[in-house]
């Protein structure tokens, strides 16, 4: 239920991580922080570019232990949403504790890794767990993967999320099957995807219009895209910044109205900001 109390959606950023690199990290990680990006850092971005809501991204070298991420969400509650990193056999307890939190989905770093069985029941049964919940499952993977991995947890009923463009090494060419078979399950109401991050995958302004148009038609429009900073922009640091990052989505989506519907109610209905918690 809406409430008419909560703050306005004015625009919400998608994506983004907080830590402290004196944190404790776990020993397989790809990379490892010599700074720290603070909750007070995020939020005077989100000020500065006119931003009422963030979404905190559960970083991958922090593996499970999402207690600083949750520390921020209870600090601003009505502000913050988060979506966390968790074991398959997680308990319905911790996950109530985290749905309490403020967090609204779990994320699967897939990049680098061995891909696990999420057809299996033991990664099936947490889906349809998150799916009663409302939660989303949040996928990082390259773009020739996508169509092994998505059909499977959609199939759960649960809401796919799928960042940075799908990360498309050279494009999107819906010639490759796995492409095609992607842009395909675009159409589906519960899948969706943030046009955050381009640099990751060496995507410049010229080729992710290119990309928008293709996966706006495969989605037959704009309501399930979603924007993201991508701040602290790891392993980016010193090739963008935040400022650049918005700049770039608005000269993606020049038109007003169509950034106000990604930055606004496209995300205040997925992420539930536009409801009381």
């Amino acid at each position: 239920m809406t409430n008419p109390y909560l703050p306005a959606v004015i625009g919400v950023d998608t994506h983004a991580h907080i830590f402290h690199q004196h944190l404790p990290m776990v020993a397989n990680r790809r990379y490892s922080p010599d700074y720290d990006a603070p909750i007070s850092q995020y939020l005077a971005h989100l000020d500065q570019h006119g931003l009422s809501h963030g979404v905190l991204i559960q970083p991958s070298f922090l593996g499970t232990d999402n207690s600083y991420m949750l520390h921020a969400l209870r600090l601003h509650p009505q502000r913050l949403r988060a979506v966390a990193v968790v074991d398959a056999t997680i308990s319905d307890q911790q996950l109530q504790a985290l749905d309490e939190a403020g967090v609204v989905g779990i994320r699967l770093n897939l990049i680098g890794k061995h891909l696990a069985d999420y057809a299996g029941p033991e990664w099936a049964a947490l889906f349809r767990r998150l799916a009663v919940r409302g939660w989303q499952v949040e996928i990082q993977r390259g773009f020739d993967d996508l169509a092994m991995i998505v059909p499977a947890i959609l199939a759960c009923g649960v809401d796919v999320v799928v960042d940075h463009f799908g990360l498309p090494a050279e494009g999107i060419d819906p010639q490759m099957a796995s492409h095609r078979t992607f842009l395909h399950l675009l159409s589906e109401p519960k899948l969706w995807l943030k046009l955050s991050a381009g640099y990751r995958s060496h995507t410049d302004l010229a080729k992710a219009r290119v990309m928008l148009a293709q996966l706006r038609q495969a989605a037959g429009g704009i309501d399930r895209l979603l924007w993201g900073s991508d701040w602290p922009h790891t392993q980016y640091e010193t090739q963008t910044c935040y400022a650049d990052q918005y700049a770039f989505f608005e000269a993606l989506l020049p038109d007003a109205g169509e950034r106000a519907q990604v930055l606004g109610s496209n995300a205040a209905r997925l992420f539930g900001f536009d409801r009381s918690r």
